[in-house]
């Protein structure tokens, strides 16, 4: 017998586009439908950075009404990127607005906080990689009036949940992002936002993934024309997203990498790894669903690649074919030097710079300038598989590659080759996958199959092999300093 097909619907935000889809699942299976695509960007004002946080808010109630159109929909839930947040005041108000992570109001932030309050504090309490613009340095670079009139926190996905149903909550695994919560207590870190002065009444109560947070409000019903739609917290950071529809087999002896502007690298294990190995690494501990923990590094991924064709006006297809067809560049830079954090369209010239000043030869046309960073994130996910795997005291056999940048073969191949290990690539879109199914699981509709039978059940999958001899001989020279954001 046929069952009954249920609708669910996923808003994924992105750093650079964000995306409302379908999820149809039906007989194991789910079919997903992408009905509305939007930008999505950094906006200067006054010499910071912000996200145009009411544009984004009207493009997915347009996205909700192309859903309501299609018939009945089961749920609805958001993803976003981490470390963001909105404040709100007393009546619900959006206090001004929602400062982007690039912001330069950052700048040197991170450092005067560790000065004051010691790696020990901040690490020992969360086992979150130190980076500068998570939560935790936002909030010490906020304005103090800007504070005394805010009365709760709530990250990007969490505001716009609110936004939708009224929900006042946080869900877990982008709490876990922003170096105020405790992996142990399951809780927020209150000895260390009690030593940063943060306010506890500004931080929200949170849920799990999967937990139900209510139906529409009745204007965004009609709006939408979405009737007893529930809204359900999906993992709401969309790397755990992501995550949840790596296509794996097996419990363990895989790592993932959830690749796009960032390559989020990591491996998943029941409980936080907090030793003294893992924080000499600056690895971090964030939630995953079912209780899980995902022991991952932040690696720049392809912000660079994605700067540099900004800067050419270049198409990102023809970059990638001509790349392909040069030798290795025999010249690596650290993708995670500081250097290449901020946007702007002189990214190729620090590519150029990084290599000249570490005596390599310099890059000149853009192919070659794609294949050197190319070559670099591969022998950097190198590095940081190796440490995790020597961490976790767990090998690492396969590597899968999720997100929009598991369609580049290129990266692909030189990962396998880079890594000596066999990389799995796709599906690509994990975080819509991992936000639908999870939704659908906590209302009861994959008939009892665990979340990856469905996600391989309805992936297509590419295997790309090390070439023969070449596994990790070529990797030492990524290991120079470099100015990176890691201490």
């Amino acid at each position: 017998m046929t069952a009954r097909p249920t609708r669910h619907v996923a808003i994924d935000l992105g750093a650079s586009s964000g995306r409302v889809a379908l999820g149809t699942v039906q007989n194991g299976k789910l079919e997903v439908e992408v009905l509305h695509r939007f930008p999505n960007g950094g906006v200067p004002v006054g010499g910071g950075l912000q996200w145009d946080i009411l544009g984004l808010w009207r493009e997915v109630l347009y996205g909700l009404k192309l859903a309501g159109q299609r018939g009945e929909v089961a749920s609805v839930g958001v993803n976003s990127w981490a470390v963001d947040y909105g404040l709100l005041d007393a009546h619900g108000d959006l206090l001004g607005g929602v400062h982007h992570y690039r912001s330069p109001r950052l700048d040197g932030v991170m450092e005067r906080v560790r000065a004051e309050l010691g790696d020990d504090a901040i690490s020992g309490a969360t086992g979150i990689q130190f980076l500068p613009f998570n939560t935790l340095y936002q909030l010490a670079a906020e304005r103090p009036e800007r504070l005394a009139g805010a009365d709760l926190l709530l990250l990007v996905p969490d505001l716009l949940h609110f936004w939708l149903c009224g929900s006042r909550v946080t869900e877990r695994t982008n709490a876990s992002t922003t170096q105020l919560y405790d992996p142990r207590t399951g809780d927020w870190a209150w000895a260390l936002v009690d030593t940063a002065r943060i306010p506890r009444t500004l931080l929200p109560r949170i849920v799990e993934p999967g937990t139900d947070l209510g139906t529409l409000r009745p204007q965004v019903a009609a709006e939408t024309g979405l009737t007893g739609t529930r809204v359900i917290a999906p993992a709401t950071h969309d790397t755990a997203s992501a995550v949840a529809a790596v296509p794996a087999t097996d419990d363990t002896g895989w790592a993932y990498i959830s690749s796009g502007t960032w390559s989020l690298v990591g491996v998943e294990v029941l409980k936080p790894v907090l030793t003294d190995a893992a924080r000499a690494l600056n690895l971090t501990n964030e939630a995953g669903i079912d209780g899980t923990t995902r022991l991952l590094k932040n690696v720049m991924g392809l912000w660079i690649v994605q700067e540099c064709r900004r800067a050419w006006n270049a198409d990102f297809a023809g970059l990638y074919a001509d790349a392909a067809t040069l030798p290795a560049s025999g010249s690596v830079i650290d993708p995670d030097d500081v250097r290449f954090l901020a946007p702007g369209t002189d990214m190729p010239e620090r590519v150029q710079a990084a290599c000249r000043e570490s005596g390599q030869t310099v890059p000149q046309s853009p192919p070659e300038i794609v294949r050197c960073v190319l070559d670099s994130l591969a022998h950097r996910i190198a590095d940081v598989l190796d440490g995790l795997q020597d961490v976790t005291g767990i090998p690492i056999d396969t590597l899968y590659v999720v997100g929009g940048g598991s369609q580049g073969d290129l990266l692909n191949q030189l990962t396998a080759d880079a890594t000596g290990r066999t990389v799995i690539a796709g599906p690509v879109e994990a975080t819509l996958i991992g936000n639908l199914l999870v939704q659908a699981q906590a209302g009861g509709h994959l008939g009892g199959l665990r979340l990856r039978d469905v996600v391989r059940a309805s992936s297509d999958l590419q295997t790309f092999m090390p070439a023969s001899g070449h596994a990790r001989a070529t990797r030492a020279a990524t290991r120079q300093t470099g100015r990176g954001v890691t201490p």
